[in-house]
C-alpha cells in the first residue's frame, strides 16, 4: 500500500473525534500499559508464593466475582452520580487495592483483597463506555469503540512483555507500578475530562426512569446480554483454558506467552484497518460471523500440536475478537436509552464479568474430567449457539432503527461544568 494511501487512511480513522474522547483514550492506554498484575497473577501465586493451582483458580474466580457485583452498582452510579465521579472513585480505589494486594501474605487476605481489586477495576467500565457514547456522534461510535479497544490491546501487548521482566526483578514492583499508573489515569480524568452525562430535557424527564428492573424487563437487550455472555465465555478460554491445556500437553509458560502474544500483536496491527472495512456494514452478519470464528477458532485448538499451530488458532479467534468487540458495543449503545446508559452498560459489563467467573471453573472441570479436546469442542458448540442466537435476534431489529442521539455540543458544555 502506498505511503500516501496509508497516511490518508490513518488520518480518516482518527479525524472528527472530539478532544474529550482522546483524553479518555489516553486514560485507557495508560491504564492498560500498567496492567501487570492480572497477566501474571497465577504465576505469582503458584511460583512465588507456593500456593496450589486450585487456590490460584479460586483467587481468579473471586476477582471475577468482585467484577460481577460491581458492574451493576457502577452502572447505577454512572447514571446517578455521573460518569466522571464514578471513574475517579473506581480508579483511585483500584490503585489503593492493587498496592495493598502486593503486601498481602495470608491466603485469606490475598483472596479478600483480590475480590476488592475485581470490584474496583471493573467499576470503571460502565462509566467509560457511557461517557464515550455521550461525547461521540452516533455515526462515529463504532470507530471510537474500536480505537479504544485498540488502545486496550496495545497496552496489553506492552504490559505483557514488561510484566515478565518486572516479575523477574520483583512481583511487588509490578503491583506498585500498576497502582501508580492507575492513579495517573485518575489524575487525567480529574484534570481533563468534564462530566458528559446528558442534561435532562422535557422529553426525557417525562419518561420513566430506566431502573435495573426496567433493564431486566427489556427482553431484546437482555437477549444481547445473554449472547454476549456466551461469546465472552469462549474468549475467556484464551487466558484460562489455553494455558492449562498447553501446560498439560508439555508446553512451557514461555511457549504459551509466544502463542498468546499473537493476540495482542494482531489486534494492534489489524484493529484499525478492519474497523474501516466493517464500520458501515450490517452488524447482523458481523456478529454471526464473529461468533462462528470465535467458536471454531478455539475448536481448532484440539488439533494443535506445536506452538505454531496454537498461534494459528489464536489468529482465527483474534479476528473474531476484532470484529465482535466494536460491533457488539455499538449495538449495546444503540439499544440503551440516553438516561439509562450507565445501567445498560453495567448490565452488559456484567455479562463479561460473569464469564470471567465461570470460565476458570468450567475449563478446569472439563479438562480434568474429560480432557482438553472436549473443552475445545464445547467452545465450537457455544460459538455456534451464539451465532444462531444473534441471527434470530437481529432479524427482529429493524434495519433502519436509528441510533440513540448523543447530546449536542452545547449540552455537553453545560454538563461539563462540574
Amino acid at each position: 500500500m502506498p505511503l500516501a494511501v496509508m497516511r490518508r487512511a490513518a488520518r480518516e480513522t482518527v479525524s472528527g473525534l472530539p478532544r474529550e474522547f482522546w483524553w479518555l483514550w489516553t486514560s485507557t492506554l495508560v491504564n492498560r500499559l500498567g496492567a501487570f498484575v492480572a497477566t501474571f497473577m497465577a504465576l505469582y501465586l503458584t511460583l512465588d508464593r507456593g500456593y496450589s493451582a486450585s487456590y490460584a483458580g479460586l483467587v481468579a474466580s473471586l476477582h471475577g466475582l468482585g467484577g460481577v457485583i460491581s458492574s451493576l452498582g457502577a452502572g447505577v452510579m454512572t447514571d446517578r452520580l455521573g460518569r466522571r465521579p464514578t471513574l475517579l472513585i473506581a480508579q483511585t480505589s483500584t490503585a489503593a487495592s492493587v498496592a495493598l494486594l502486593g503486601f498481602m501474605h495470608d491466603p485469606v487476605a490475598i483472596a479478600g483483597v483480590a475480590f476488592l481489586v475485581g470490584m474496583a477495576s471493573n467499576a470503571s467500565r460502565p462509566a467509560v463506555q457511557a461517557m464515550m457514547a455521550d461525547i461521540v456522534r452516533p455515526e462515529d461510535r463504532v470507530r471510537a469503540f474500536s480505537l479504544n479497544y485498540w488502545a486496550i490491546n496495545l497496552g496489553f501487548a506492552v504490559s505483557s512483555a514488561g510484566a515478565g521482566f518486572i516479575a523477574e526483578f520483583s512481583y511487588l514492583a509490578g503491583f506498585l507500578i500498576e497502582a501508580g499508573m492507575t492513579l495517573v489515569c485518575a489524575l487525567v480524568v480529574f484534570a481533563k475530562l468534564p462530566e458528559s452525562r446528558p442534561v435532562p430535557t422535557a422529553k426525557t424527564a417525562a419518561e420513566p426512569a430506566a431502573g435495573l428492573g426496567a433493564v431486566l424487563r427489556d427482553g431484546r437487550f437482555m437477549s444481547v446480554v445473554g449472547l454476549s455472555f456466551l461469546v465472552a465465555l469462549v474468549f475467556q478460554q484464551g487466558s484460562v483454558g489455553l494455558p492449562v491445556a498447553m501446560g498439560a500437553a508439555g508446553f512451557t509458560p514461555a511457549d504459551y506467552g509466544m502463542a498468546i502474544a499473537v493476540n495482542g500483536v494482531l489486534i494492534v496491527v489489524l484493529q484499525i484497518p478492519v474497523t474501516r472495512y466493517i464500520e458501515h456494514r450490517d452488524p447482523r452478519r458481523l456478529l454471526v460471523i464473529s461468533s462462528l470464528l470465535a467458536g471454531y477458532g478455539f475448536g481448532l485448538t484440539a488439533f494443535a500440536g506445536s506452538v505454531g499451530m496454537f498461534a494459528l488458532t489464536v489468529c482465527v479467534w483474534t479476528l473474531a475478537e476484532i470484529v465482535n468487540a466494536p460491533t457488539q458495543t455499538g449495538l449495546v449503545v444503540r439499544l440503551s436509552p440516553v438516561h439509562g446508559r450507565g445501567r445498560y452498560q453495567g448490565m452488559y459489563t456484567m455479562s463479561w464479568a460473569v464469564a470471567s467467573l465461570v470460565a476458570p471453573l468450567m475449563s478446569g472441570f472439563v479438562i480434568d474430567r474429560f480432557g482438553a479436546e472436549w473443552l475445545w469442542g464445547l467452545c465450537a458448540v457455544v460459538g455456534t449457539a451464539a451465532a444462531v442466537g444473534y441471527g434470530a435476534l437481529m432479524r427482529r431489529l429493524p434495519a433502519d432503527e436509528p441510533p440513540v442521539a448523543a447530546p449536542s455540543g452545547a449540552a455537553r458544555q453545560e454538563v461539563g461544568a462540574v
